[in-house]
């Protein structure tokens, strides 16, 4: 096939085999461009408060479907690690009218142990995906018990995770160094059935009271550091190499089983007025900023879910199908983006072509230390059930 026709240029434009210092090769080559596996660092964000033991085990229990659904991948191999934190960084609270602080050291974003069969914390801190052992231990790090602080703070123990000093201190000087990998993506899962209360303050704000009709999370959240600050911070996480880091958000959280929508109820009791989210029987306070963290990452929605659900078996399935397609992919051996052009096998069989020329595909170089990538666009973009991906290079002969 000429590159004229391949392009889908005239007869009279020049060739770029033909330009100054082109890479476009003359004959084809018999090497095609290679695929690198797709890396991501999952962290689940578990809450670890004391109305959390069932939707902990009912989070374990769904485990092997998230990562069966994870590995299938979009026809694209799945390299994969995951890490726990909880959402215990400090707690301020106003007890028998004197205030009583505390901070959480030991977890404020720092990846738990893994728990070894016995129970004991080993020295792992987080399982690689190629473990023979990834399910048992990951089911036994996502039941962090239930002795956390009851003001939950999911966005401040992240931004502690990626974003501080922990993130590149090493393991065994007590940080999180080495979990996140150069050219990976970060996808967060946060469990939790209350609102987030979090602050970069010390001590924070707002303060917990023994009044369990109101949410003062909720009522004062204009003294919290806001979502979008929260989210800047997590848009702009880069590597070692300097690359931007794509990030994923998911949330299985305090909204409405029907419609995932928000708003506070109360619910009275014998034992007492609890405050609950609107078709949430179960949750512990109204999710506000838990469901506007999570439109801001997808505005659809798509990653977020109600943690009042009797299974989390769909939820998780559907968390792990948006983690495992990326809209770029990396690519190697390939000597000029022009030439580059994708074929996508959908769920039905049929074959989509994208291309850089056709503008299907966006094509952002190599640097010193950083491989090229090509992007999806339009039409393109990829879907949870493709079935494979295969890229080719037109070429003279």
């Amino acid at each position: 096939m000429l590159l004229a026709a391949a392009l889908g240029w005239g007869l009279a434009c020049s060739s770029p085999v033909d330009e100054p210092g082109s890479t476009v090769p003359g004959t084809c080559e018999s090497e095609a461009p290679v695929i690198s596996a797709q890396k991501t660092d999952i962290l689940f964000v578990i809450d670890n408060s004391g109305s959390m033991a069932e939707e902990q085990a009912g989070i374990a229990t769904e485990l092997p479907a998230f990562l069966a659904e994870l590995r299938q991948g979009g026809g694209v191999a799945q390299d994969f690690r995951v890490g726990v934190i909880t959402t215990s960084v400090y707690q301020r609270a106003f007890v028998n009218n004197r205030e009583v602080y505390r901070e959480y050291p030991e977890e404020s974003g720092r990846l738990r142990p893994v728990p070894t069969a016995s129970g004991e914390p080993s020295s792992e801190r987080y399982i690689e995906g190629s473990d023979p052992e990834v399910l048992e231990k990951f089911r036994r790090l996502v039941v962090q018990k239930t002795n956390g602080s009851g003001q939950e703070t999911p966005f401040e123990a992240v931004r502690l995770a990626v974003a501080s000093s922990l993130a590149t201190t090493s393991l065994d000087q007590g940080g999180n160094g080495g979990f996140l990998r150069d050219g990976s993506r970060l996808l967060v899962v946060v469990v939790t059935d209350e609102e987030d209360c979090s602050s970069m303050q010390r001590p924070p704000p707002v303060f917990l009271t023994e009044d369990t009709s109101r949410d003062f999370c909720s009522e004062k959240a204009s003294e919290l550091t806001s979502v979008d600050e929260y989210f800047d911070i997590f848009q702009n996480l880069r590597d070692s190499k300097g690359a931007a880091r794509e990030m994923l958000w998911a949330t299985i959280g305090p909204v409405s089983l029907t419609d995932k929508s928000v708003g506070l109820v109360q619910d009275v009791t014998p034992q007492g007025t609890y405050v609950r989210n609107v078709g949430c029987p179960t949750s512990y306070g109204p999710g506000f900023r838990q469901r506007a963290m999570a439109e801001r990452f997808n505005s659809g929605l798509e990653n977020l879910d109600s943690i009042c659900k009797s299974s989390y078996r769909d939820t998780l399935v559907s968390i792990a199908g948006l983690a495992a397609i990326s809209q770029s992919i990396e690519v190697m051996n390939l000597p000029d983006p022009r030439l580059a052009q994708v074929r996508v096998t959908r769920a039905d069989g049929t074959v989509q072509t994208c291309s850089v020329a056709g503008g299907d595909l966006r094509y952002d170089a190599s640097g010193e230390e950083r491989p090229a990538r090509l992007f999806f666009r339009g039409d393109c973009l990829r879907r949870q059930d493709d079935q494979g991906i295969e890229v080719r290079v037109f070429c003279a002969e």
